[in-house]
Order: structure tokens, then sequence, then C-alpha cells
């Protein structure tokens, strides 16, 4: 086969998943439910945040954080802080791009 295919969780339960991380991109699966948060760090590539359920609320720096929903993918520059959270009832959702990997943006 030429194709490769990757799985990811289905659930609503927490859930911080690596799904791909190869020479050309990481591909993150995450699930949080009201009053989980993603630790704060700053981006360790060009990141793209691709919502697929829920309301997502990101800080980044210093400014005041923004609420985004499912349907949008919010772009992230390299070594920017982000403060990623749910604070909503409904479970969030999302993927996280990463390009190009971090293993070959941080050479240098």
């Amino acid at each position: 086969m030429i194709e490769k295919e990757y799985s990811y969780k289905v659930t609503d339960n927490k859930n911080v998943e690596r799904i791909v991380s190869d020479d050309n991109v990481d591909i993150n699966h995450i699930l949080l439910q009201k009053g989980d948060f993603l630790p704060e760090h700053f981006s360790n590539s060009n990141v793209y945040l691709i919502l697929t359920r829920g309301k997502l609320t990101i800080q980044l720096n210093e400014q005041k954080p923004a609420l985004y929903t499912a349907g949008s993918i919010i772009a992230v520059p390299y070594k920017i802080k982000m403060n990623i959270y749910n604070e909503n009832e409904d479970v969030l959702e999302f993927f996280i791009v990463k390009s190009p990997s971090p293993k070959f943006i941080n050479q240098g």
C-alpha cells in the first residue's frame, strides 16, 4: 500500500495523544472537559489548531483570552506563549498540526 493509516481515540474523556510525528509534520489530538487545560508552553513550530467540537479559549503571550468554536482553524506562529483551556460545558476536541516538524525547526 502507498498510503499509511493513522487512528485516534473517539471518546468524550480527557485525552492528549500524538498521532503523527515524522519528518514532515506532527499531529496531536486533544479532548478537554470543562475546566481542563494544556500546560502553558511556547509553540515549538508553526501551529495550527483545528477545532472539531466545542469551544476553545486561548491566550497568546499577554493578549486577552479569545474564544473560538468548532469549524475554526487558528494559526499560531513559532515561539508564542500559549494557554489553552476549556471553560465551557461541552467537550472540546481539536487537532494540533505542527509544520514543519519541531525536530527540524529547533535545529538552528
